[in-house]
């Protein structure tokens, strides 16, 4: 299925970046186009270009007086989950929300000697829109995004939340996800979805009032549409397929390494799972339970698909070699399956999220740990972070001065703006200094 990379040499290293980045330099100019166009006619027509589309390829009956979940659909919702469903929600919605109230700043203010206050305000923005995938009945409902999405967004203040996900072909949408979005506070939610779900997002019309943010996984023309808009409204991040790189020792147990592989390569024939190891002999191993377990698995072709794809198995020549390629690479979840994980965190420059030790597997982030598991993929952990509270946040200055501050401080206001060429700045100084 997929066969070790002897990393040592020059050749090995090319293949695995090749391969770690093949997916964000892969353009679909024609998806591109077709959101553009989605977008347009979105912003143009507004609910009759919603409604089109919604009929088109999600519920043929659909109307603009059904797009919004009703009271009654919700209520409904709630009575066909089972308390075992609503125990696990308020578990993992309790682990997100204690360690996302950690991330909540503050205003403050810093004041000198001569009257001058400057500071900085903390303001949440005041809507934001949060995609959901599998909606449908029968398809595979993401509760985890609702609770990852939208519990930063009420610890942050935000006034209006709203949940997008697409209508089966009845018409309706699966209760879990009805009964996630209620647990958090959240009860408009529309039934629409792909790109034109978006579009009303980002534009607004009659039906779905614009939002601020827009936050969420989806498919690719999700991703093109928030990229298209991005700029009008704030987004989380242009996200590609999951990914994960397991740097591993020979105290690594490789059946767990290989579970752990086959987790990131169910999601999508896109996925990356990668492992990074000192040892030949574990390499071999791994290799051997990816047979064994595959066959397990629901999603099986999928996962088969991405192993082939974009599975890599390398043999690095020391742990320092395996965690700098691991910095390089800037993997979306890093694992650390090694004797002592905690010595190398301090070398971990670039991931967006790092889980350490054997006993410690993706899945656990995905759900509840705590933290958020929509993290940037493609590299970007390089420059960017997880989706938190932060994300639906504003920041503003404030600035104020007295008359003998601003006196103090005006040779080098005026002096500066006269350096270049803003005689109107440097005046605004002069007329209040010339006042009596």
């Amino acid at each position: 299925m997929i066969s070790p990379v002897l990393l040592k040499t020059a050749e090995g290293r090319q293949v695995a970046l090749k391969v770690c980045n093949r997916f964000s330099e892969d353009t679909d100019d024609g998806c591109q186009q077709t959101v553009a166009d989605i977008l347009t006619r979105v912003r143009q027509e507004k609910d009759a270009a919603v409604l089109d589309y919604c009929r088109r390829f999600d519920c043929p009956t659909i109307e603009l007086s059904t797009l919004r979940v009703s009271s009654d659909e919700l209520a409904l919702a709630r009575e066909r989950v089972d308390e075992a469903f609503y125990q696990t929600l308020r578990f993992a919605a309790e682990r997100i929300r204690h360690f996302h109230e950690r991330e909540m700043e503050d205003s403050w203010l810093l004041t000198r000697d001569d009257g001058t206050i400057t500071g900085r305000l903390v303001r949440p923005v005041d809507s934001a829109g949060l995609y959901v995938p599998g909606g449908k009945e029968g398809s595979t409902p993401l509760v985890s995004s609702v609770l990852m999405n939208g519990i930063p967004a009420q610890i942050a203040g935000v006034a209006r939340r709203v949940m997008v996900t697409p209508p089966g072909r009845d018409g309706g949408v699966s209760p879990a996800l009805l009964v996630a979005a209620q647990e958090i506070g959240i009860d408009e939610i529309y039934k629409v979805g792909s790109a034109w779900a978006i579009a009303a997002l980002a534009y607004g019309t009659d039906v779905i009032p614009r939002v601020d943010v827009i936050v969420g996984p989806g498919n690719q023309y999700v991703a093109e549409a928030k990229r298209q808009v991005m700029g009008r409204v704030r987004i989380d991040m242009l996200a590609g397929p999951s990914e994960v790189l397991i740097v591993a020792d020979e105290t690594a147990d490789p059946a767990f390494v290989a579970a752990d592989m086959l987790a990131q390569a169910e999601h999508d024939p896109q996925a990356l799972a990668v492992v990074i190891t000192t040892s030949p002999a574990l390499a071999e191993a791994v290799g051997r339970e990816l047979e064994r377990q595959l066959p397990l698995l629901s999603r099986t072709e999928i996962a088969r698909t991405a192993l082939i794809d974009r599975g890599l198995i390398m043999v690095a020549d020391s742990m320092g070699e395996a965690v700098e390629l691991a910095n390089e690479i800037a993997i979306e979840h890093l694992e650390l399956q090694v004797a002592d994980p905690w010595q190398w965190v301090a070398r971990i420059r670039h991931a967006g999220a790092v889980f350490l030790g054997s006993w410690t597997p993706e899945a656990a982030g995905d759900y509840v740990a705590g933290p958020n598991h929509v993290l940037p993929t493609m590299g970007m952990a390089r420059i960017s972070s997880a989706l938190g509270v932060e994300t639906f946040l504003k920041k503003s200055s404030l600035i104020s001065y007295s008359r003998e501050a601003l006196q103090a401080d005006a040779v080098h206001i005026q002096r500066l703006a006269e350096l270049e060429g803003l005689t109107a700045h440097a005046n605004s100084v002069v007329v209040r200094l010339e006042r009596k």
